[in-house]
Parts: C-alpha cells; sequence; structure tokens
C-alpha cells in the first residue's frame, strides 16, 4: 500500500524533526552554544536508532541515508535562533512527540523482526528505539531522566511495540498492525498528556526506610 507507506515516512520524518527539537530545546534551557544544540538535538533524534542498529549488528540507518543526520543538525541549528518559538509551543510539540514515539517503537520492532531478532527482542528494541535518545538527551543535558520518571512515556514505547509484534504473530497484515498499534501508543501517550496520568509508584511500608530495605 504506497499510500500508507507514504503515510509511515511522512510521521517518521515529522517524529525525527520532533525528536530533535526536543533536544535543542533542552540545549537552549541550559544556554548553550550552538554547537552543544546541535549535540542534543541529535542525539535525541537518532540515539535509538542507532543503539537498535548496533546490538542487531546492521548497517547504522543515518549512514546509509544521511538525510536523517543532516535533518538533525539542520533543525537542531535552526532552534538555535528561533528557541522561544517552539518553546511557546511545547504543548503542541508534546503530542507531535507522541506521534513520534509510537511510529519509532513500531519501525524499530519491524526492523528488528525483519532481520531475524526474537519477537521479546524486537519488543524491547522497538522501544529502545523510541526512547534511547530522550534518555540520552537527559543524560547530557543533566535533566531528570524520562526513563525514571513516573510519566507514562515508555510504557506507551512498550505498548507499540508489544502490540505490533504480537499482531504480527498472529498473522494481521503489516499495515493493519502498524496501524492499530501505532494508534494504540500514540492514544496511551496522549491520555497520559490529557489526563495527567501517571505510572504507580512503590511505597515502602511504615517504618522501614529505602536503606534498610536495601540491606
Amino acid at each position: 500500500m504506497p499510500a500508507f507507506d507514504t503515510a509511515l515516512a511522512i510521521l517518521d520524518w515529522l517524529g525525527l524533526v520532533v525528536f530533535a527539537v526536543s533536544g535543542a530545546l533542552v540545549a537552549s534551557r541550559k544556554e548553550m552554544d550552538i554547537v552543544g544544540f546541535v549535540l542534543l538535538g541529535t542525539a535525541t533524534g537518532i540515539g535509538g536508532g542507532t543503539l537498535r542498529d548496533l546490538i542487531l549488528d546492521a548497517p547504522v540507518f543515518w549512514t546509509v541515508e544521511p538525510g536523517y543526520l543532516v535533518a538533525c543538525v539542520v533543525v537542531s541549528c535552526l532552534v538555535f535562533f528561533t528557541a522561544h518559538v517552539p518553546q511557546s509551543r511545547y504543548r503542541v510539540l508534546l503530542w507531535f512527540d507522541a506521534a513520534g514515539l509510537a511510529v519509532f517503537a513500531v519501525a524499530g520492532a519491524e526492523k528488528a523482526l525483519l532481520l531475524g531478532a526474537d519477537p521479546s527482542v524486537a519488543i524491547m528494541l522497538g522501544v529502545a528505539t523510541a526512547t534511547f535518545g530522550g534518555i540520552l538527551r537527559d543524560v547530557i543535558g543533566a535533566e531528570p531522566s524520562i526513563a525514571l520518571r513516573r510519566e507514562i512515556y515508555v510504557t506507551a514505547a512498550l505498548l507499540a511495540s508489544g502490540g505490533f509484534v504480537a499482531l504480527t504473530l498472529v498473522g494481521v497484515p503489516r499495515e493493519i498492525a502498524m496501524g492499530l498499534s501505532i494508534a494504540a501508543g500514540f492514544s496511551l501517550r496522549g491520555a497520559a498528556l490529557a489526563f495527567g496520568w501517571t505510572m504507580p509508584r512503590y511505597k515502602a511500608r511504615a517504618g522501614r526506610s529505602p536503606d534498610e530495605i536495601e540491606r
């Protein structure tokens, strides 16, 4: 279905751009120079796919299609000069980010399956594709890691990649499996944004500190 593949490619590029913008915005909050903007924007945009390809021992996608790398650099430089604009539209960016998260998770899982990865590995690599760039962004920018926050983010990526792998294993056609899985991941992340949903937090029993539990 050429139309479906075209729509998926558009969402893939949109996700890359939004991820790069989110990385560059962290650089703006840290008042970095333009090199810092490019570093954070690029790490966020291509970090997850790079990790996936390295684990799969496959050609890293942006070395095969340098346009991805160029896009991250260009977007990061643009944000350096216009950071006040996306910052004032940050809520809108979060919704585009939700779409990119779901698309990256499904695309990462599909690539892993195509290269012969075990289904459980494909699910985890789908999650890594969608979230590792954000983790890199937070580490480099000295921000609280997205992986350790209670907001529903990694869970949405897990739903998207896990749903796609499960539907594929039971023989659902690719386009339907991808469409349903992207919609599921986006819906969960979107609901979390709209209603402030978070994951439940572990609470130690009264009278015992975390240090005592570790001992």
